[in-house]
């Protein structure tokens, strides 16, 4: 496209699919890998994916789902501002959380200790893994084929061992490297996201209170902004009005910074942008409160004694569904048993990881409950 800046990925000059296929046209390359990733069965199951609270604990907190339409609609404005492929980028947050556990961080956690002597679990990992072969819709090929920009997006951080099995996607994890900007781009959205949706969950859960968080300055401050120019304002729409401005405040340092840092390393293509330093990036003072309201987070709503609760029983949870499944793979759905004939772990993780909340909890049911249907 004649907008897009120099440094931008450039659909019509892709790397690439693993199998070829014929143009998309009128769609760009990465409009398809969007509109795969739209259609895929794991985008659909997002939606009753924990975020930070369980499924069932409430209708308005946030999922996997709103969580990642959240992220597309920040990082397609971080795109548009900078000159950057936005179809790139919202393809890359609507599928960055597509191999997520069941709830949330614990259910990762879980799994991956319980795929500890069998190559482990990271959950970014497996959002590629899911789109190279788990989802099962085209005759020609598993998975859904996306282009290598999009892959590589996706593919936001991995082990070494990991990267070693991973090919070209796999090669900046080896020799050093960035990815896309837009990839970058991405990444940053996801943090503004995460950190102000669980603000305003926290609140509305009454796990966070507003005097707790008027010690933390990013939030503080844009609260003093409101109540002064808003005195009467009921509670949830205050806490609306000072989220919004955090965000804002969050969006517009990252775009200051990265247009410095781009003017700094003069990028005139994507493999230069691969070859700088981290572009997209906050300010030293912006990035210092966006790190204290993530430390806050971190120690009062994700340490809650109410979130320790729920997430202790998820993980029994978890490794005991991992222990039946694993000890007896004939009680898994025979899609499922054929890769267990040969990989019974991984064949169990897949089928775990791909699970929603309540899916989980229904099968853990059905296993271990004498009076439940099966």
């Amino acid at each position: 496209m004649a907008d897009l800046a120099p440094f931008a990925a450039q659909s019509a000059h892709s790397r690439g699919r693993r199998h070829s296929e014929p143009p998309a046209a009128p769609r760009s390359e990465f409009q398809r890998d969007r509109d795969r990733i739209v259609h895929s069965t794991a985008f659909r199951r997002l939606e009753y994916k924990t975020q930070v609270f369980i499924n069932h604990e409430g209708d308005l907190f946030r999922t996997r789902l709103t969580h990642s339409l959240e992220v597309a609609q920040i990082g397609r404005t971080l795109a548009r501002m900078l000159g950057l492929d936005e179809d790139l980028t919202e393809t890359v947050a609507l599928a960055h959380d597509l191999g997520h556990t069941p709830f949330g961080h614990v259910g990762q956690d879980a799994l991956n200790a319980c795929m500890k002597e069998y190559g482990g679990f990271e959950h970014n990992l497996q959002s590629l893994r899911v789109v190279d072969e788990l989802e099962q819709k085209y005759a020609e090929f598993e998975g859904l084929n996306l282009t290598f920009e999009s892959r590589e997006g996706i593919l936001k951080h991995c082990s070494r061992k990991n990267a070693e099995t991973l090919g070209d996607v796999g090669r900046r994890f080896l020799q050093g490297g960035q990815p896309s900007l837009e990839a970058q781009v991405t990444n940053l959205a996801d943090e503004i996201a995460y950190n102000n949706h669980d603000v305003d969950d926290g609140l509305r859960s009454g796990l966070i209170t507003l005097e707790q968080l008027e010690e933390v300055e990013i939030f503080a401050r844009h609260l003093h902004v409101v109540r002064g120019l808003h005195p009467d304002l009921n509670d949830r729409r205050l806490i609306h009005e000072t989220v919004r401005r955090m965000i804002n405040t969050l969006v517009v340092d990252l775009l200051e910074e990265t247009r410095r840092n781009i003017a700094q390393h003069r990028p005139d293509s994507p493999d230069a942008v691969r070859a700088c330093p981290p572009l997209a990036a906050f300010g030293a003072a912006i990035g210092a409160e966006a790190l204290e309201l993530k430390r806050f987070l971190f120690q009062n709503l994700y340490r809650h004694y109410r979130v320790v609760r729920m997430s202790e029983k998820a993980g029994r949870l978890i490794r005991e569904l991992f222990q039946a499944f694993v000890a007896e793979p004939r009680m898994l759905p025979p899609e499922h048993r054929a890769r267990a004939d040969r990989d019974p772990q991984r064949a169990v993780c897949d089928y775990i990881a791909g699970m929603t909340d309540r899916y989980a909890i229904r099968e853990h049911r059905r296993i271990f409950d004498i009076e439940e249907r099966v």
